[in-house]
């Protein structure tokens, strides 16, 4: 069930204590994806693990701005600090959990949010009446998980699939040719680089050519199975103790 489209009566009517929240970011992803391509990625690895889990899910509108300063030399690019993004997705969770769905994974597609969110789903296990678990999606797509960049392949084929539209198709061989081939400006294990324009003309990081709707198809079925198997986990578990 996705609450934003329901109604108060019909959102009452839920017999469960599971919901995803899906996270994202509004940031920069080269010339050729939307602003939105986080939320968006996240958005269709939810919808999809709802779909096929066995059992009643619910699905929360998605946070659409994270930790996303590192893009701030690119025009539209939102951002909250750690801080602020922490303590409104502890409060998203603390409503879900008002109205019994107290389990929660967040499910993430940026990933300047990761230690953020493992961060705050401590917080909330450890000190508020809810359980909750971070989810990242390009985390679960087995052996793809190494070509991970920024706009690059995984990002543009999932867009590619779920929300083709969206993709500036024209735009690839320019997006690629401007871009990275890694994220950051190492010395030794260190990296320099604090924004991305510091080592990316254009934002890109990876070959989005290297993308397309089938390996999209697969990564989203890779990354909802394991999303499933992960709602099944977080159901069957026993939180630890909370301070009271």
């Amino acid at each position: 069930m996705h609450i934003e489209s329901e109604t108060w009566t019909d959102a009452e009517q839920t017999e469960t204590n599971l919901a995803l929240l899906p996270v994202g970011s509004t940031e920069q992803h080269g010339p050729h994806a939307p602003l939105g391509t986080d939320t968006l990625n996240a958005e269709a690895v939810a919808e999809r693990a709802a779909d096929e889990y066995d059992g009643e899910v619910v699905v929360a509108p998605a946070v659409p701005v994270g930790v996303a300063e590192e893009h701030r030399a690119f025009s539209g690019t939102l951002w909250t600090s750690e801080s602020t993004f922490r303590d409104y997705v502890r409060d998203v969770v603390g409503s879900l959990a008002h109205h019994g769905w107290d389990r929660v994974v967040l499910v993430n597609g940026h990933g300047g949010n990761i230690a953020a969110l493992r961060e705050v789903a401590g917080r909330i296990s450890r000190h508020d009446e809810a359980y909750a678990v971070p989810f990242t999606w390009f985390d679960e797509v087995g052996e793809h998980s190494s070509d991970m960049g920024h706009g690059g392949p995984l990002e543009t084929a999932l867009l590619q699939h779920a929300n083709p539209e969206t993709v500036h198709e024209d735009r690839l061989d320019s997006a690629a040719e401007n871009g990275s081939e890694r994220w950051g400006d190492w010395q030794g294990r260190v990296n320099l680089a604090f924004d991305a324009d510091e080592f990316t003309e254009n934002g890109v990081v990876g070959d989005p050519r290297e993308g397309s709707a089938e390996l999209g198809e697969t990564l989203l079925t890779a990354a909802a199975d394991a999303l499933v198997d992960l709602l099944d986990a977080v159901a069957a578990r026993q939180p630890g103790p909370r301070d009271d």
